[in-house]
C-alpha cells in the first residue's frame, strides 16, 4: 500500500450555497433583515478612516513649507571641503550635500567640529556653527 492508495472513510461535506432560494425558504438561511442578510461582503468601515478620525482637528492656516530649510552640519563641510574653500549654495550642490529639486534656503548647523578655514557665503548659519568656523579661522557672510 502506498500513500496514493489511501482514501478517506467519510464523504465530503457539500458547501452551503446561500441566497439562491429553493428549499431554504424565503430568507435562504440568512435570517431576517440586517447587514449580514444583504448581498455583498457587508460594508465595513475602512481601517484608514479610523486612523484619520483620531487625528486632532487643528484650527487655522499652517504653511509648513515656510519653516523648511536645507540643513548641512559642520562635520559634512569638514569631510567634503578643503582648507580655504568657499562654501556657497552652488558648491554645496556640486558636492551633492543638498538637493536641487527643493528650492529652500540653506542653513549651516553646528554639529561636529572643524579645523579648516572655510569661507561661507549666502547661507543661513546657527550661532554655534558661526563660532566654530570663526574659531578655526574662517569667515561668514550671511545673506540678508
Amino acid at each position: 500500500m502506498q500513500i496514493h492508495d489511501i482514501k478517506p472513510n467519510h464523504k465530503n461535506k457539500e458547501k452551503k450555497r446561500v441566497g439562491r432560494g429553493g428549499k431554504k425558504g424565503t430568507y435562504s438561511g440568512r435570517g431576517m433583515k440586517g447587514q449580514k442578510s444583504r448581498a455583498g461582503t457587508g460594508k465595513r468601515e475602512p481601517l484608514i478612516r479610523r486612523v484619520l478620525k483620531r487625528y486632532p482637528k487643528l484650527r487655522g492656516y499652517n504653511n509648513a513649507s515656510r519653516y523648511n530649510v536645507h540643513e548641512v552640519n559642520i562635520f559634512a563641510l569638514e569631510k567634503n571641503f578643503n582648507d580655504g574653500d568657499k562654501v556657497t549654495p552652488e558648491t554645496l550642490l556640486e558636492k551633492k550635500l543638498i538637493e536641487k529639486s527643493k528650492k529652500l534656503p540653506i542653513k549651516i548647523l553646528g554639529e561636529g567640529e572643524t579645523k579648516k578655514k572655510l569661507h561661507i557665503e549666502n547661507c543661513l548659519i546657527s550661532k554655534t556653527a558661526k563660532e566654530a568656523i570663526e574659531k578655526a579661522g574662517g569667515s561668514v557672510k550671511t545673506k540678508e
